[in-house]
């Protein structure tokens, strides 16, 4: 336990008796301010858990319903008339383009990739030390020269939705 810093008062204690029963006296204190906080840490993880009981139906529900959602949307993707995003009453869904900067894993590869990287003047997407990549970094630059360092770009059109709040508490 740390040390307290005390301010002074006029002493009372009249041995050292009666200083290692206030040290006493102060460990019990403690103990019982430890029961009292486990006793409300449980009570507090009870909670949590009728709560999560309480909430499982509906976080499970919303899952199978997003799903759905997903899958129409991925089926109707004709009706969207050319246009990334659907807007509808309670909430808008469509895709967005992400890209996905892939670098090797094996140590050889990564370490010559990385003096590629220094080598075409793209030094800020390494990391020290030890050296490593920073795909955030490699993120800004265009997909033939992550290629041509030896590093691979994934893009994909991903799912998203958002919910209209501020419709739904009017309506």
């Amino acid at each position: 336990m740390a040390r307290k810093r005390i301010e002074d008062e006029a002493p009372v204690f009249k041995s050292w008796d009666d200083v290692d029963q206030a040290l006493a006296m102060i460990g019990d204190n403690q103990r019982s301010v430890e029961a009292i906080e486990a006793e409300m840490q449980e009570a507090i993880d009870a909670a949590k858990a009728a709560a999560d009981l309480k909430a499982r139906v509906y976080i499970d529900d919303n899952a199978r319903l997003e799903r759905q959602i997903k899958l129409w949307a991925e089926e109707h993707r004709d009706d969207m008339d050319g246009k990334k995003t659907k807007t509808l009453n309670f909430g808008a869904l469509g895709f967005r383009k992400s890209t996905k900067v892939k670098v090797p894993k094996a140590a050889a590869k990564l370490a010559e990739m990385i003096r590629l990287l220094r080598e075409r003047g793209m030094s800020d997407c390494v990391l020290q030390p030890p050296a490593k990549v920073d795909k955030d970094a490699l993120r800004k630059y265009p997909p033939d020269a992550i290629v041509a360092v030896g590093g691979g770009v994934t893009v994909d059109d991903v799912f998203w939705y958002e919910i209209d709040r501020e419709r739904l508490e009017r309506d």
